[in-house]
């Protein structure tokens, strides 16, 4: 089966772990043993981690521009049509699905890129499977950009999606 999974979860039990204002009551053992309730080879297997922090008043009151929802849709339709054109002829439908073998294929890298990506995986001992994610979800963030060729900024972008625990 294919499938998203959109899951949320606190940081610690009483909920305020990393919270810039209110503190956490809970211990270090307390949190350490919260977090570890989900199995690390299942957040391996998660693709992007982002942590929420509270929006303070004065953001959700301002009314500056931001990036509409309409451009946001117009760029993922256009990641979406740079994807099923670039899978025409294979049995692969997005960046998720690029198996080991077509990796460097469907994700050409700049020299810098690879290199970052060659110093991730020595410093954060990325797994096989964590070193191709982070080049698949380098390869989205690139077709999101409109750009061919993936770049050191969008492979520094994508390990910054890694789960803490896993940095």
């Amino acid at each position: 089966a294919s499938f998203m999974m959109v899951a949320a979860m606190n940081p610690c039990p009483c909920g305020f772990h990393t919270h810039p204002v209110k503190e956490c009551t809970c211990s270090a053992s307390t949190v350490a043993r919260y977090q570890k309730r989900i199995s690390g080879p299942l957040m391996d297997r998660i693709d992007i981690f982002i942590e929420a922090p509270p929006v303070e008043y004065e953001k959700l009151v301002d009314s500056g521009e931001g990036e509409t929802s309409e451009h946001v849709q117009l760029r993922v339709e256009a990641a979406r049509t740079l994807q099923l054109e670039r899978f025409l002829n294979t049995t692969y439908l997005s960046n998720s699905d690029i198996g080991p073998a077509d990796i460097w294929r469907f994700c050409p890298s700049e020299e810098k890129a690879k290199a970052l990506l060659q110093k991730a995986m020595n410093q954060l001992n990325l797994s096989a499977r964590a070193f191709h994610k982070m080049l698949k979800l380098s390869r989205t963030i690139a077709d999101l950009a409109g750009v061919e060729i993936i770049t050191v900024e969008h492979v520094a972008e994508a390990l910054q999606y890694r789960h803490r625990s896993m940095a």
